[in-house]
């Protein structure tokens, strides 16, 4: 059965370049350097970085909300806060999907982030592409005076407080945690190309079920190899009985990678990721798109070798059969 994109989507350049019924596109995990064994980045040239990334067949940047450094999970990602290196990054390219992979909701004041997104969406001509997440980090949550139990309950009370201020005139809505509104005050702007697309990263304490009825997308942790293909098969038939059955909301996989500077290096799933030459990961996501996954995000920050040579490895043997593409309906 022929699957279809949302008409919401169909004029959206950051949904479009990245996702399609049988298409497979690649992006990158922020930040644009390597720094194996060191809990953080110098992020020394990374707008130079984010430019060549958007003069490629890339298709998108994402970002992670990674609020403090906790020595214990030893990785700070790309160090500045999501949304405003998004902002920073949206005036130096043009074309390339900027990404949140994800924020952390339950941390987040929704009719703020609303505000944020919606902004950001302007600013960057329609690139802006929520991914949300529920945290994995437990530690962090006292110190936001949250209780670790309630992150996924909390994260559906943002998400629809979010969802009525962002795309409803004039919203009413009641929370407990989020406050209420009887329909006086209106959010501006809205979205610059009818809504923003929102996905879940990772299941954020939630059923397949409700990620496929409220949200517009999946991106997760790739399992192995041999469960993609029933993976894809679940989400898509969660996505027919709460949407349609031709309805297309794509799923996504993600994972660190080690790309070895022999380029037909044997693939192999390693903790958390891949590692492989760039050839023989071409073949990879050659059997991950025939098994419908529709983008794959990569953090190549484990690796050892300079991020340049990477870049290279990719828009030589990867982006050629995995463009991102076309941005405009």
């Amino acid at each position: 059965m022929t699957m279809t994109l949302d008409l919401r989507f169909e004029s959206h350049p950051g949904f479009r370049r990245l996702f399609a019924p049988g298409h497979l596109t690649i992006g990158l995990i922020m930040p644009l350097e390597t720094y194996p064994g060191r809990p953080g980045p110098t992020m020394n040239g990374h707008l130079e970085m984010a430019r060549l990334a958007d003069s490629s067949a890339l298709g998108a940047l994402w970002m992670r909300d990674i609020p403090f450094y906790d020595p214990h999970y030893g990785d700070v990602g790309q160090v500045f806060e999501s949304l405003i290196y998004i902002s920073a990054l949206s005036a130096v390219t043009t074309s390339i999907t900027l990404g949140t992979a994800g924020i952390i909701l339950p941390f987040r004041e929704p009719k703020i982030l609303a505000k944020q997104v919606m902004s950001l969406d302007h600013l960057s001509d329609g690139r802006m592409v929520l991914g949300l997440s529920s945290g994995d980090r437990p530690a962090e949550y006292p110190i936001f005076d949250i209780d670790y139990s309630t992150r996924g309950e909390r994260f559906r009370d943002a998400f629809n407080v979010y969802k009525s201020i962002s795309e409803n005139d004039f919203p009413t809505f009641f929370s407990s945690r989020f406050g209420k509104s009887e329909g006086t005050h209106d959010l501006i702007p809205k979205a610059a190309f009818e809504q923003v697309p929102s996905i879940a990263v990772g299941r954020s304490q939630q059923s397949l079920d409700w990620i496929a009825r409220h949200m517009d997308g999946l991106l997760v942790p790739s399992p192995p190899v041999s469960s993609i293909k029933s993976f894809v098969t679940e989400w898509q038939t969660h996505v027919r009985e709460t949407s349609g059955s031709r309805s297309f909301k794509p799923l996504g996989i993600a994972g660190y990678l080690d790309l070895v500077e022999d380029r037909d290096y044997p693939f192999e799933a390693i903790r958390s990721g891949f590692r492989s030459g760039s050839r023989t990961l071409a073949s990879f996501l050659e059997v991950a798109r025939d098994a419908g996954v529709n983008h794959v995000a990569f953090n190549p920050s484990i690796s050892r070798r300079p991020y340049t040579d990477i870049m290279d490895n990719i828009i030589e043997d990867i982006l050629p059969y995995f463009p991102a593409l076309s941005s405009k309906s």
